[in-house]
């Protein structure tokens, strides 16, 4: 078991405090990750993103897609048939689950697409205009003392 201690980060930075619940997090699913139902995560392009999930049994009624505070859930709840047959072998899993995603700042859920028997989440990052790189020009004296001379004129 990993423990990780952050307190010196939390002196020398501020609005971090996110990251150590994110760690803390991911280390709770660490150990209890569930293999069902199989999924990927597919990097689409440089900011879109998709997570394509094997539901196959699953109708959209079945399937619930909810994001709180940077997490991604998709439940399945599958309601128990009446079974007519008997099975000699059942393969085709067709129990309850839950899975999450933990999604990074700015990430957000664009829609999602059943066909198939996969679940298709698309992602896209949108990051704000405010956070975006900008150039910012440099003005030398000269031209600084230009523009004040063309303005008095």
């Amino acid at each position: 078991m990993r423990h990780y201690d952050l307190t010196p980060l939390y002196r020398s930075t501020v609005g971090f405090d996110r990251l150590g619940s994110l760690l803390d997090t991911l280390n709770a699913y660490e150990g209890d990750a569930p293999a069902y139902p199989p999924y990927n995560i597919e990097r689409v392009s440089e900011n879109d993103y998709r997570i394509s999930m094997a539901v196959a049994g699953f109708s959209d009624a079945d399937l619930d897609i909810e994001v709180k505070e940077h997490t991604l859930s998709i439940r399945g709840d599958k309601q128990a048939e009446q079974e007519n047959s008997t099975y000699l072998h059942r393969g085709i899993a067709a129990r309850s689950f839950e899975r999450r995603f933990q999604l990074a700042d700015h990430v957000v859920v664009k829609g999602a697409s059943l066909e198939n028997g996969l679940l298709h989440v698309d992602l896209v990052r949108e990051i704000p205009e405010a956070m975006k790189p900008r150039t910012i020009e440099i003005t030398t004296k000269s031209d600084a003392q230009t523009t004040i001379d063309s303005q008095a004129a």
